[in-house]
Order: structure tokens, then C-alpha cells, then sequence
């Protein structure tokens, strides 16, 4: 008899990515808390480094919690401005669909041949079907 695996009582928590905006100065002391953390004997990943300051804010009292967050200055929030020299904008002309043009091309040659085929007199009597023929596999072609 199979014997049913017990279920784990605890569950894995649900986990969440997010992106934020941090001055280099303070993306650089992650790094420096990194390799402080090696030095002790230790590896430590970014997210775990960020989850223990979380953990270390939600363990201080009101008067700490409240000089740590004054000390932290308040950026503008969204992303980076891009360098001045990216900032200038250099007009283009609109690109030219190259399949688009094909279509067209390749619509105006069918008319043409139609047109042509309904002026000229039929010579033999298998000359209309051949045009049909024609115009079938080109308006095929242009899908």
C-alpha cells in the first residue's frame, strides 16, 4: 500500500518582484555590506541584504524608526533622465514598409494585366481563363 505524503503545514510565502530607483552611492554600499558579510564568514544575496534591513527597521522603536527614515533624503520618483545629449531629438522621415510598397506594386500590376486583358480581343478562347489564372495567383501571392 502507498502510504499518502503528508502535507506541509507551512507554505512557501508568495514572492513578489518589484523595481525601484537607488543613488549609486547607496547601490554601492550594498556591495560594501557584501563583502563585509564574506569577511565574516558568510555569502548574502542583494534580496536577502534588503530583507534583513527590513527586518532590522521593523525591530526598532518609534524614535529610531523616525531618525533612520529622516536621514534617508527623498528622491524623485520614475526613472532616470537620460544624458542632455540624448535628450535631442533628430527628425526622421517616416520608415517606408517595404511590404506595404510590394502590395501596392504588386496590385498595380494586376490591374494592369487585368485592364489589358479586357481590352485587347481574345484571341482563343482559352485566353480569358489564363488571365483569370493569372490574376488568381497574383492576388494570391499578396496573401
Amino acid at each position: 500500500m502507498n502510504a499518502a505524503k503528508p502535507k506541509s503545514p507551512t507554505k512557501k510565502p508568495k514572492l513578489v518582484r518589484d523595481s525601484f530607483s537607488i543613488p549609486k552611492t547607496e547601490y554601492a554600499a550594498i556591495d560594501a555590506l557584501k563583502a563585509r558579510a564574506v569577511s565574516l564568514g558568510t555569502t548574502v544575496k542583494k534580496s536577502e541584504l534588503l530583507r534583513a534591513g527590513l527586518m532590522a527597521l521593523q525591530g526598532m522603536g518609534d524614535a529610531a524608526y523616525q531618525r533612520a527614515l529622516a536621514a534617508v533624503p527623498t528622491l524623485k520618483t520614475g526613472r532616470p533622465a537620460a544624458a542632455a545629449e540624448a535628450k535631442v531629438v533628430v527628425a526622421r522621415p517616416a520608415p517606408v514598409r517595404r511590404r506595404a510598397v510590394r502590395k501596392v506594386a504588386a496590385k498595380t500590376a494586376v490591374a494592369a494585366v487585368v485592364e489589358n486583358a479586357t481590352q485587347e480581343p481574345a484571341k482563343t478562347a482559352a485566353a480569358p481563363a489564363a488571365v483569370k489564372r493569372t490574376v488568381a495567383k497574383k492576388t494570391a501571392a499578396l496573401g
